[in-house]
């Protein structure tokens, strides 16, 4: 399917962010959370409100005199939720759950340990780093599947917003990565496989429509894995809280 077809060329938002949860307990012990809805752990919530803030500064705040509108949705797991919160509560805004932007789902793998996946399935886990599919084994969702639900997500909730809208979407690691691709590759032109991987905590995508006059919209990628400034720092998973 051409993904670019699902996006009005004549009604589209002004931007598209696309934010990873803070750390976990999962995360930081190197397990596969999948669609398990995990909380952020305590270096988690402390990385939000630090995205948070940095959000507002970059995207709200210095675009003031624009006086566009902000939209935001998230992944209804509570990782995702509560990292939108950190970000939409500073600016006034409500919060939109949508599943469809939901981590993928790892079927046998979800909460397995990843060094304990690599001595069970080593084949089959470097299959899936290699993106050869042997993760498809265990009833892992395809890669494929994820970034279409999100993507089609997307489109709807630009559908309903208001011109020069910025749309923040709070999601997860592997769904960002598969959404990017998807759209990125929307018109079957380019090949963003190897250059979209999994983005750290609390970091962020941001892409812009591309318009030309007589063709379908098209996405350019802006930025990715980008995050606040404490980011570039130890602190950044070993805060003094």
């Amino acid at each position: 399917m051409d993904f670019s077809t699902l996006f009005d060329p004549d009604v589209h938002v002004h931007s598209l962010t696309l934010v990873r949860h803070g750390r976990t307990a999962y995360n930081a012990a190197g397990r596969i959370q999948g669609t398990i809805d995990i909380p952020l752990d305590e270096v988690g919530s402390w990385q939000v409100h630090q995205t948070g803030r940095a959000l507002k500064e970059l995207y709200v705040d210095a675009e003031e005199d624009q006086q566009r509108h902000c939209l935001v949705v998230a992944s209804d797991l509570g990782r995702a939720m509560a990292t939108a919160h950190a970000f939409a509560d500073l600016i006034g805004e409500e919060v939109h759950p949508d599943e469809r932007v939901r981590e993928r789902h790892y079927g046998e793998w979800e909460g397995e340990a990843t060094k304990e996946i690599v001595k069970k399935y080593p084949e089959d886990f470097y299959s899936w780093l290699h993106g050869e599919g042997g993760e498809l084994k265990y009833g892992v969702e395809p890669d494929r599947h994820v970034g279409q639900r999100a993507v089609q997500a997307i489109a709807e909730w630009t559908g309903k917003a208001e011109p020069d809208t910025d749309l923040f979407v709070f999601s997860h690691g592997a769904c960002i990565a598969d959404t990017v691709r998807t759209l990125l590759n929307a018109g079957g032109e380019s090949d963003a496989n190897s250059a979209v991987f999994s983005m750290r905590n609390a970091h962020w995508a941001r892409l812009i429509p591309v318009v030309v006059p007589g063709k379908p919209l098209h996405w350019a990628l802006s930025d990715y894995n980008h995050g606040p400034a404490l980011a570039d720092t130890p602190e950044w998973e070993n805060p003094k809280l």
